[in-house]
Parts: structure tokens; C-alpha cells; sequence
């Protein structure tokens, strides 16, 4: 998913990582005591040596890096673009209804868009409070954005240049979102991932309850502290993340794209819940602020499923399989023609299937662009035309997964950039009314 942080986590201790600390707490005031290690973190960042790791669940969008995180838009497989509520339950064998994996996140959606309605006033697009004063100084905090800000630059360059139109607060907001989903994702992902523990994740988790009542432990914790303060974010997104960190310590098959569906939400279509409430909703969307989170679920769902069909080589090799078990059944494919690697026509059915799920979340996600803020559209615009086109290498590939990685050379990404610009500029609303005067 992301790209740098490195940790080193045993059940017994916590070491350093190169951007920041998982330390036992200390009594007294902490934000203050972290502090201290700024100028160690600032040295490993600006000397390159933070780790690269391997990119399976990206953060953000970045010319170099997968470009998941930007802004998550979504939507239902079946019904357009929105959630049917009905069809996202199913009986289980004593006849009870269980809710799929769709509902639970609907939930979650209804849950974040309710926050932002209260937080928001009739009269205000973007709800920020006034500044507020950490143990410590402004300069601190300060320095705290800068250094998220400098992650954000390094590794996600595409998505960091679509951040300077942004409002101020907004960017810093969405840097210190950025940092945090890139730390989190490296406690199982990067190449220090065997010291983690379930342990390890329960005190992120616990950490991140303190952040959210104020009580930052490090420099980069003080940013996201100050950002949920301001923006109407609620904490089950970023619980949700740590969860699906958990699943990758012992998951490694799904047996139907329900499963998997809940999988590409906690790694990937948390962040479209905490972005945009920073981000922001145009003044002149005319679309309820539940369709909206809604659509920004599909973002990051086609993202992650495209990541899933780039990488089914590379996975295989570490011994998982994030691809449907009943699907690749039905195909008359099993686990060792994936372990074996060859492009047949039954697998070439299977991937043109998968292609299709994944565009079609891809689609319904431009609803939830259009909607955003006209300062937040146009990193969002450059992911998703970016990162779909994955899809388009993997069939010029002739659906070889196995052992070429599918990827967007230099000159289509540059030629995609001001095609995004364009799009951020134009408003359905504004679009409409214009050729209606």
C-alpha cells in the first residue's frame, strides 16, 4: 500500500524506525518529550535512507508510486453506483439475516457523513476551527507538517504537486493523512513485517485513540492530532486500516469477492473516509453528502483490485492469493495454475472478468470526483487516470500477471497530468448551467 516508514516491533519493545517512534509511553508530557527526536527524524528523511519497501497496498498517488490513496470514490457492483441495501443482505443456513461485507461498510459511510453534516454549517463549505496551541509552540507544529510534508513530496511527487492547490489547511491536513496511512501500512508490509505481532498493531490502535483525544506521542502523531481536531473526521476509518493490517498476519485467500470486497476497503477505501472530509465537497454539488462518501469508496476499491491483478506474480511467490477462490473455481482454474504462472486462455477469461469488475468501480468513482472541491480535484482526477490505466498494461501484456508487472511509462504519465487539470476545472453543475444560459 504505502511506501516508506520502517519499523522494527517485537512484543517486548519498539525501536526506531527512521520517521518516528513506537515507544512504551512515558508519564508526563509526551508531545513535548517527542519533539526531541526532530532533528534525528529530519536527518533520515532528507538523506533518502527512509526504506523504499514494497508497494503492495500505495498510499496516494505518485508518478513513481501506486497512487491508490488520493481520494476513494465507490460505489455497489450492480446497482449503478449506489448501495442496495437490500441485496447486501444474505441468510445464513438457521435462516438469520447476516449482513455482507458491502452493508458494513455502508455503515461506516452513513456513520462519517452524518459527522460531517453536524460539523458543517449551512454557510460553509469547509469546517476548520480556529488554530489551537499544542503543549509546545506553534513552530513545533509547524515542523511537524513539514516533515509530513516532505514524506508526501518524496514519495508521492504526482499527488504532492496536486496538493499545492489546495487550500493551506486543507494540504497539511491531507499531508499528516498521508504520513500516517504510510506508517501504519509499513508495520506489515515492509521489510520488518516479520517483527510484527498482533500485539504490535493493538498498540498502533491504542496509539491512535490518543491521537484522536488530543495526546500525540511524536512529532508526526502532532500533525494528524491537530488535523481530526479541525476536520470532521472520525476515527473508524483509520481503526478500520489497522484492521486490515491485522488480516494480512494471517489471511492469505478469499474464498468469494465478499471477503475480498471487505479486504480492499480497510486497506484502501478508509482513506476516501478520511480524505474527503478534508478535501471538501463543491459548494455548488447538488449530491447528498452520503452518495458522495458513498462513490468515494469506488476509488479505492478499483485501485486496490487493480494492485491485486497487477501483482498476482509477486504475491504468488510470497504465497497468497488475493483473488476469489469460488471465481477462479468457476473458471476451471485452481491454486496451482496460479503457483505454476501460465497465461492460458482460461486464465486470459478469468483476468478479462476481473478487468471489468475493476473498471467498473473506476467509473462509478468519477461521480465522486466531480463533487469534490475544485481545489481537490485535480490529484484525485491524475490517480484514477493514472492508475486505471494499469488495467490497459496488464492487456498489453496479454494478461501475463505472472512475470511482467504491469506499469505506466513516464511520457503517459506526463500526458495524463493536464488531461486530470482539465477535468478539475469543470463542475457537472457549472457544465450544465453554462449550456442552459
Amino acid at each position: 500500500m504505502s511506501v516508506a516508514m520502517l519499523w522494527v516491533v517485537s512484543p517486548t519493545s519498539e525501536v526506531f524506525n527512521g520517521v518516528g517512534f513506537l515507544e512504551p509511553a512515558r508519564d508526563g508530557n509526551r508531545i513535548l518529550d517527542s519533539f526531541r527526536y526532530s532533528s534525528r527524524c529530519k536527518n533520515v528523511i532528507s538523506d533518502g535512507s527512509l526504506n523504499k519497501g514494497r508497494k503492495k497496498r500505495q498510499s496516494f498517488s505518485s508518478m513513481n508510486a501506486d497512487l491508490r490513496y488520493a481520494f476513494l470514490g465507490c460505489s455497489s457492483l450492480e446497482n449503478g453506483g449506489r448501495l442496495s441495501l437490500t441485496s447486501s443482505m444474505v441468510a445464513s443456513p438457521a435462516g438469520e439475516i447476516a449482513l455482507t461485507s458491502e452493508q458494513k461498510v455502508y455503515d461506516v459511510v452513513l456513520k462519517q457523513a452524518a459527522l460531517v453534516k453536524r460539523r458543517l454549517k449551512p454557510d460553509e463549505d469547509l469546517d476548520v476551527k480556529p488554530d489551537i496551541v499544542l503543549p509546545g509552540s506553534l513552530g513545533l507544529l509547524s515542523e511537524a507538517y513539514d516533515r509530513c510534508r516532505e514524506v508526501c513530496a518524496e514519495y508521492a511527487k504526482t499527488f504532492y504537486l496536486g496538493t499545492l492547490l489546495m487550500t493551506p489547511e486543507r494540504r497539511r491536513a491531507i499531508w499528516a493523512i498521508y504520513v500516517w496511512c504510510r506508517r501504519t501500512d509499513e508495520l506489515v508490509d515492509g521489510p520488518n513485517a516479520s517483527h510484527i505481532t498482533p500485539m504490535a498493531l493493538d498498540r498502533w490502535e491504542a496509539r491512535l485513540e490518543d491521537i484522536f483525544r488530543g495526546r500525540p506521542f511524536d512529532m508526526l502523531d502532532a500533525a494528524l492530532a491537530d488535523t481530526v481536531s479541525r476536520f470532521p473526521v472520525d476515527i473508524q476509518p483509520f481503526r478500520d486500516m489497522i484492521e486490515g493490517m491485522r488480516m494480512d498476519l494471517w489471511k492469505s485467500r478469499y474464498k468469494n469477492f465478499d471477503e475480498l470486497y471487505l479486504y480492499c476497503y480497510y486497506v484502501a477505501g478508509t482513506v476516501g473516509l478520511m480524505s474527503v472530509p478534508i478535501m471538501g465537497i463543491a459548494p455548488e454539488s447538488q449530491a447528498t453528502t452520503e452518495s458522495v462518501y458513498n462513490n468515494a469508496l469506488a476509488l479505492g476499491l478499483a485501485n486496490q483490485l487493480t494492485n491485486i491483478l497487477r501483482d498476482v506474480g509477486e504475491d504468488a511467490r510470497r504465497g497468497r492469493i488475493y483473488l476469489p477462490q469460488d471465481e477462479l473455481a468457476q473458471a476451471g482454474l485452481s491454486e496451482e495454475d496460479i503457483f505454476a504462472g501460465k497465461v492460458t486462455d482460461k486464465w486470459r477469461v478469468f483476468m478479462k472478468k476481473q478487468i471489468k469488475r475493476a473498471r467498473k468501480f473506476f467509473d462509478d468513482a468519477e461521480n465522486g470526483v466531480k463533487e469534490l472541491s475544485s481545489a481537490s480535484r485535480w490529484p484525485v482526477w491524475a490517480s484514477l487516470l493514472l492508475y486505471r490505466q494499469i488495467l490497459d498494461e496488464i492487456e498489453a501484456n496479454d494478461y501475463n500477471n505472472f512475470t511482467r508487472r504491469a506499469y505506466v511509462g513516464k511520457p503517459k504519465k506526463i500526458l495524463a497530468l493536464p488531461v486530470a487539470y482539465a477535468k478539475s476545472l469543470v463542475h457537472p453543475r457549472s457544465s450544465s448551467a453554462l449550456l442552459n444560459s
